[in-house]
């Protein structure tokens, strides 16, 4: 039964892939669906970094001793300001390190 799921999950994943992807294919989007889609990846990244930031073990962290917080609003100061990725990335990781050093 597992391997009928997997095999089943694997042909709906090439499927959704193969359909956007492929050039050949006849495939247009409203304009609405495509301005909702340019949000996809930043939503999908909020989900999963919001809980990492904000809660550790199910109980609200505390936000002047968070070292994940301050390193949030660096990140997000550093990336409206520099404007480079790698910039960022290295950044928000120096000061990461040490508001974790300090706190």
């Amino acid at each position: 039964m597992s391997w009928l799921l997997l095999f089943t999950l694997a042909g709906v994943v090439f499927f959704n892939r193969y359909v956007f992807l492929e050039p050949r294919l006849p495939v247009r989007l409203p304009a609405c669906v495509n301005q909702a889609l340019k949000y996809a990846a930043p939503c999908l990244l909020t989900s999963i970094c919001g809980p990492i930031i904000v809660a550790q073990d199910g109980v609200l962290r505390a936000f002047p001793d968070n070292p994940y917080f301050w390193g949030t609003v660096f990140s997000v100061m550093f990336a409206l300001f520099i404007r480079n990725t790698v910039a960022v990335v290295i950044l928000s990781m120096v000061m990461f390190y040490l508001v974790g050093s300090v706190l």
